[in-house]
């Protein structure tokens, strides 16, 4: 996110220290899904260590000179800052987190959007610490711990598995709160799988894997498939496909590799499968990252390479389908869904290169 961008949350976040309620600690901080923006470059934050898994936002607080996912796990701090994310468990398993991550007599400070969930947060951390102070600003509340001497020990042991990854789907997969269709397999995704035909052949991959089914669908249906590079921007769901693509690895090659589409791709492929984001983080929609997934995957497949895509039927994706490709179908529409095939012309195209 650009530092200039406008981001309610983080700005309340940092209210507390421009008001001058808080002071900014000797020791530094460590800051749990960072975001970069202004707030962060308003005056010097020494010693912050930023924590994010979503690549965007990791790559846009590495650009802008902060320390990002270079912290000592056994190290905790005067102040830990958190953006809890909207899933609700794994909010809660985060706020744990952070009482383990502070030092004694050291604060936890949390902001959130009011129609993300703010004030059952606020309720959340007071479960688990005791009385916190508040302030509403930008329809978000930012909230911090008084101290942390009536810690509820119990609460904070439990709280902190209730993200662990477990099976689902009947113990085909392992997945765990806060990612895509966490806990079930997207119908969208399944309707494209039942539909890829099976002599899909040659180097594939697939963009905004999650947590790895419809690689692990490909690799089943296609035999042909020689290798596999699954792309996923959330680390935290890339991790769950390595464990979900293990038992494909001793016939066929996978690379996992945690990047953001949208920035290119830095290889070429023949197939290429998506069901790609219409929602950005914090729930706002963005029919415009799909339509760019369209553009990265012409881009990269080889002549006469294939596009498998699924998207909701409403999604104005025929433009760039069009523009992108030389030939379009329409395979099937069914359930509120589309899936489409997209070939490249037999003619060589220069790839886009992957920016990073």
């Amino acid at each position: 996110m650009p530092a200039d961008r406008s981001d309610a949350a983080l700005e309340t976040l940092f209210l507390p220290f421009s008001e001058g309620r808080l002071p900014w600690p000797a020791g530094g901080a460590m800051f749990l899904r960072a975001r970069d923006g202004w707030p962060l470059h308003e005056r010097p934050l020494p010693g912050l260590v930023c924590e994010q898994s979503f690549k965007p936002e990791a790559y846009a607080l590495s650009q802008a000179g902060f320390a990002v996912n270079v912290a000592d796990a056994a190290k905790t701090y005067e102040l830990v800052l958190i953006l809890p994310p909207r899933q609700r468990d794994e909010a809660r398993a985060l706020m744990a987190r952070a009482v383990a991550m502070t030092k004694p007599g050291g604060r936890i400070i949390v902001s959130q959007s009011n129609d993300e969930g703010a004030r059952s947060s606020e309720n959340d951390l007071a479960q688990l610490t005791g009385d916190v102070e508040s302030m509403s600003k930008n329809k978000c509340r930012v909230f911090w711990t008084a101290s942390l001497a009536r810690l509820n020990v119990s609460l904070i042991a439990h709280w902190q598995q209730l993200d662990a990854p477990r099976p689902i789907a009947e113990g085909r997969f392992t997945s765990r709160p806060g990612i895509f269709a966490w806990d079930r397999i997207d119908v969208a995704s399944a309707l494209l799988a039942e539909h890829l035909p099976t002599n899909l052949t040659g180097r594939a991959a697939d963009l905004g894997a999650g947590f790895g089914y419809l690689s692990a669908e490909l690799l089943t249906r296609c035999p042909g498939i020689t290798a596999l590079d699954a792309y996923e921007a959330e680390n935290r769901a890339l991790e769950l496909a390595r464990v979900n693509l293990k038992s494909f690895e001793a016939r066929t090659p996978i690379n996992y590799r945690w990047h953001d589409v949208a920035a290119g791709l830095p290889d070429t492929y023949d197939v290429i499968v998506t069901n790609p984001p219409f929602h950005a983080q914090r729930a706002l929609d963005r029919p415009d990252i799909g339509r760019r997934f369209i553009a990265v995957a012409a881009d990269s497949l080889r002549p006469g390479g294939k596009l498998w895509l699924v998207a909701n039927r409403h999604l104005p994706y025929e433009n760039v389908l069009s523009e992108s490709f030389d030939s379009v179908r329409a395979v099937v529409q069914e359930h509120g869904y589309k899936i489409i095939e997209a070939v490249r012309a037999k003619s060589a195209r220069k790839p886009a290169k992957a920016a990073r």
